[in-house]
């Protein structure tokens, strides 16, 4: 996907893009990745330093033939200072049809471009909770997908094109969603499904329910006559959805899933943070991770399924579990410890499966694409200082060069030393953002080096800024 920063225009819509691998279809290279996939994403242009968003719970209904989204919704949060009267958040191009408090009286609200701003009846008290309740509808050109003649809908990237929240990847919260589907539908979305009741009138409502404290950039969900195929033997179950493949084709598209959590598992220092992890085939994306979700498109699945060697993608969206979600960069300027964590994971994964020469065949391509943009000169430090508007050379820096970085630091330190590294970074953070200097610092700890020289130079001298943690 191409983040932008919400208060500029930009190209809307899902770009026509390829999934480009290398010879050994190890890794996907920058384009098989949420930044390359999507013209526009919201990233949370507002400031919500006021409060702090505990917990959303709506219920939507994508119309998938009308290509429309409805929804009302609770948004509950704390003033985490004395005096706060104005609350704003992202709305994408949603249109506000009444917001109220939690006993109906009606509140005033104003909607500048891409956001919801709410007077509120008088200031809150620092630690004071409050709660908003809104009815919305939209027809999204990008955050979620209509597919009319498989009747499909599915989410991507942009949350606040279908949900009305906050989309800074620092602010975390639960999410309660309640789908409206046509009788018959099979769901996917975020955390448990808990219920699923007819409403009488050729309608289901299916309950999901997110209890861990969640960036809104990772809530997601897909719905439609989807074939499935489960195993439920072990701890996560696994669950893979496809309106194309039978059952039996998609237990050999993903027969490597739980391999690869096993792997990662190890290396994170952290079990699979969830109970379920489901991997759904959609009619077009490039690829994107959610929590505890993955999608991915039937054209992939196709080509995975043809050369079981192409697993790079998957194992990619895999990793995201823990880097990209569990930890979570703390501002966009620190896309890279999501995307480049990713994707050298998704080579490591390969060199375990298939040996040390997979691995260095992979590594030499990102060398030689950072090498491309050197002599091109657009080669740049890993942190930016705004994520505004990337080119295809800034998703390469961030993916590619990302992964190579991380290459050359575990040359660096050598592979005990990494690895422990990796597993304290990963460990102190979870369910928490970071930002590049909180690597540093683990890699210093694990190693005993001071790495400050190795930053500036990779990272340059933005890798020690972020926002103040969330309290």
């Amino acid at each position: 996907m191409q983040i932008t920063m919400p208060r500029h225009a930009c190209q809307a819509g899902l770009l026509a893009l390829l999934i480009c691998y290398g010879a050994s279809a190890q890794t996907p290279a920058v384009s098989a990745s949420p930044l390359a996939a999507v013209g526009e994403i919201d990233v949370g242009g507002i400031d919500v330093g006021d409060i702090d968003i505990l917990a959303y719970t709506a219920t939507i209904e994508p119309r998938v033939a009308e290509g429309e989204v409805v929804g009302e919704e609770r948004i509950r949060f704390v003033a985490r200072r004395d005096g706060v009267r104005q609350v704003r958040f992202d709305r994408g191009a949603l249109e506000i049809g009444a917001v109220t408090d939690a006993h109906g009286a009606r509140l005033t609200f104003d909607t500048p471009p891409r956001t919801l701003s709410v007077i509120l009846p008088r200031p809150l008290r620092d630690g004071e909770p409050y709660e908003l309740r809104l009815d919305y509808r939209g027809r999204p050109t990008h955050g979620l997908q209509f597919d009319p003649a498989r009747r499909e809908s599915y989410t991507i990237f942009s949350t606040s094109q279908w949900l009305v929240c906050v989309d800074a990847p620092h602010e975390r919260a639960t999410l309660d969603l309640t789908l409206i589907v046509p009788a018959g539908s099979v769901s996917a979305a975020n955390g448990r499904h808990s219920a699923s009741r007819s409403l009488g009138d050729g309608r289901e409502a299916h309950r999901w329910r997110l209890t861990r404290d969640t960036p809104s950039f990772l809530y997601g969900f897909a719905i439609g006559p989807y074939r499935e195929w489960r195993d439920a033997r072990l701890r996560p179950q696994l669950r893979a959805l496809s309106i194309d493949r039978t059952p039996e084709e998609l237990s050999a598209i993903f027969a490597e899933t739980r391999g690869m959590i096993a792997f990662f598992q190890v290396r994170a220092g952290i079990a699979y943070p969830g109970r379920t992890y489901t991997q759904v085939l959609v009619s077009k994306t490039a690829g994107q991770e959610a929590a505890g979700l993955a999608f991915l498109s039937e054209e992939e699945g196709e080509a995975v399924l043809t050369t079981p060697d192409r697993i790079g993608l998957i194992a990619h969206e895999i990793a995201h579990q823990w880097w990209g979600d569990l930890l979570t960069c703390r501002d966009w300027g620190h896309f890279w410890l999501n995307e480049g964590f990713a994707t050298f994971m998704a080579a490591a994964y390969r060199e375990h499966r298939d040996g040390r020469a997979h691995y260095d065949a992979q590594v030499a391509r990102w060398r030689d694409r950072v090498e491309r943009l050197r002599a091109d000169g657009r080669d740049r430090p890993l942190v930016y200082p705004e994520w505004n508007r990337p080119t295809a050379d800034d998703r390469a820096v961030v993916y590619q060069k990302g992964a190579y970085v991380l290459h050359l630091l575990r040359e660096t330190l050598g592979e005990d030393a990494f690895w422990a590294g990796v597993r304290d970074y990963t460990r102190a953070h979870a369910g928490s953002s970071v930002a590049t200097v909180d690597l540093q610092r683990a890699m210093e700890r694990a190693s005993g080096q001071d790495l400050q020289a190795f930053f500036d130079a990779h990272a340059g001298p933005a890798a020690g800024s972020s926002l103040p943690a969330p309290e």
